[in-house]
């Protein structure tokens, strides 16, 4: 995982190879394409949350290496502005979670000027928020009128028989096999958000290297059994 200028690390799991497409399958080719230096300006993802916007932009940065930089807004907003200066430095930018700072406008004019700058760099910007651009209620018109230049992608939402190919995928990347049956019920006794699935499956793959134990609907009802008393 590539080494970030601030003190961030990408996760793990957060690449190309353990993210279902399904729906999505536009949006990743053009992702890995910006990370391969093969296209874009750029791009604008959007979606509600646990739909994948956070692994994609981490996924981007574990394939374009040092020459990129994931800014976690959510987490980074209290820092201030200042945090984006001389940034435009870096080839690639992606920002996690813009409609953090929407409306304060020491950070929207610092966006403002990191686009541009990256514009005259050559440089590529990806965004991710909840809404599309021109919904993501900037106050200064000058930026809401550049994020709309982006292309803009809708992270489209797994339907349930993806959820269970998505949680089998992310098994095997982490070397468990994960069968459908235990899938499903895993669906069935979580909160079914992806995000909540995944945490689910860490702890099971903890669980079960402890415990020597396969993934099998018993072994999770157990470990279930045993977060709930």
């Amino acid at each position: 995982m590539s080494q970030l200028v601030l003190p961030l690390r990408l996760a793990d799991h957060a690449v190309f190879a353990s993210f279902l497409d399904y729906g999505n399958e536009t949006l990743v080719a053009t992702l890995a394409g910006i990370a391969a230096r093969d296209s874009g300006q750029g791009c604008w993802l959007w979606g509600p949350a646990a739909t994948g916007k956070t692994h994609l932009l981490q996924a981007v940065c574990d394939l374009a290496g040092d020459r990129s930089v994931y800014l976690p807004l959510d987490a980074l907003a209290e820092a201030g502005p200042g945090m984006l200066d001389g940034l435009a430095t870096r080839e690639l930018i992606c920002i996690d979670d813009v409609g953090r700072i929407a409306g304060d406008k020491a950070w929207e004019v610092a966006l403002f000027n990191l686009f541009n700058e990256l514009q005259e760099a050559g440089g590529q910007l990806i965004i991710s928020a909840a809404s599309a651009p021109r919904e993501c209620e900037f106050e200064l018109p000058d930026l809401a009128s550049r994020m709309s230049r982006l292309p803009v992608f809708q992270v489209r939402p797994l339907d349930e028989q993806q959820r269970v190919a998505a949680l089998q995928l992310r098994a095997r990347h982490r070397g468990l096999e994960l069968p459908d049956e235990t899938a499903a019920y895993m669906l069935k006794r979580s909160r079914r958000d992806m995000a909540s699935l995944y945490r689910l499956l860490d702890k099971l793959d903890l669980e079960a290297l402890r415990a020597q134990r396969r993934l099998t609907i018993p072994f999770v009802r157990d470990v279930l059994q045993g977060s709930s008393s």
